[in-house]
């Protein structure tokens, strides 16, 4: 597996994100196949697993900590904060007091007295950014964290946290069919020397070209309250995949690999962090980091998908006030 850099920590090209393991999607797998997908994986090269106490209000983790614990010493380990379940809802708190109690919970459910790369999941609004990322800099001076990261805020609000700690990771969407990245973050993590990790890299599940039908999602499958995945938006959608599997098929790999290829392709400082459930996808996915893209097919693949091409917007309009990220005119 090839590396790359986020920040300390030499990690392979692309990551796994472990939540649809307990979270979001269809019903989770039973536990033995998800303890085998995370050893597959660790086996495969993977050296960067990324969880967060939301997925599964906890569950994440501590299948996370159970089945990857005796192997601590082979990966770099991330979590996240600032986002969690209380009582059963999801809750957004940044406040100081709740980032040290939910660190410390964390390190409890992962079995691990220090967590590589520790994110703010969401920036709490009714907090300043300095606050929450000064809690998770007092964090990194206990030893129970080693660097901070970001999830889902601009790149304004990233230069206001690293003024006040270096942030190591910005984890935001980013794929062929949600560019928002490249409004500023992509940019401002390259001048600042943050990685960029890239979450739902495969649009989740739809740049893999497979889906072509959502009547058969989970009552919970999030994408379920995603207007891309609605009537109207999914079917004006569904015309871009017959493009994608062409240019899949001329590079010679499937539209997952090139999808993630692609993001590859986007700088050295990205690293891709797709999630599955199945072995056969994984090992697909992983296959990617050997695609290698000539100049002209990406330009073919840019005009096919792009925030111009994609019909209906990724979040519906109660998330979207939950996050920072810079948004195209509508």
């Amino acid at each position: 597996m090839k590396s790359r850099r986020i920040g300390p920590f030499e990690v392979s090209a692309i990551g796994l994100g472990c939540m649809n393991l307990s979270h979001a999607y269809a019903a989770p797998p039973p536990a033995a196949d998800a303890e085998r997908l995370l050893l597959r994986a660790l086996d495969l090269g993977v050296t960067l697993f990324d969880t967060a106490a939301l997925y599964g209000f906890g569950a994440n983790e501590t299948l996370v900590g159970r089945v990857l614990a005796p192997h601590r010493h082979r990966f770099t380990l991330a979590s996240k904060c600032g986002m969690t379940g209380v009582n059963g809802t999801r809750v957004i708190d940044g406040r100081p007091e709740t980032i040290r109690r939910t660190c410390d919970e964390s390190l409890q459910r992962l079995r691990t007295e220090v967590i590589d790369l520790y994110y703010l999941h969401r920036w709490d609004r009714q907090v300043p950014i300095e606050d929450s990322v000064g809690a998770l800099a007092d964090l990194v001076r206990a030893g129970k964290v080693r660097a901070i990261g970001l999830s889902e805020v601009s790149a304004a609000t990233l230069r206001r946290a690293h003024a006040v700690h270096p942030i190591t990771a910005l984890q935001n969407e980013y794929s062929l069919w949600t560019r928002n990245a490249e409004l500023g973050t992509l940019e401002a993590c390259r001048e600042l020397g943050v990685a960029f990790v890239a979450f739902s890299p495969v649009g989740r599940g739809f740049l893999t070209g497979t889906l072509r039908d959502t009547s058969g999602f989970d009552a919970k499958d999030i994408r379920r309250g995603m207007p891309r995945f609605q009537a109207g938006h999914f079917g004006a959608n569904l015309g871009l995949l017959d493009g994608l599997a062409a240019l899949a098929a001329e590079a010679g790999c499937t539209p997952a690999q090139l999808s993630l290829a692609w993001l590859l392709a986007r700088g050295e400082h990205v690293v891709p962090i797709p999630g599955t459930t199945s072995v056969a996808h994984l090992e697909e996915n992983l296959g990617a980091a050997e695609v290698t893209l000539g100049p002209g097919l990406v330009a073919r693949l840019d005009a096919l998908i792009n925030h111009h091409t994609v019909s209906g917007a990724r979040y519906n309009a109660a998330t979207q006030t939950e996050i920072d990220t810079e948004e195209f005119p509508v």
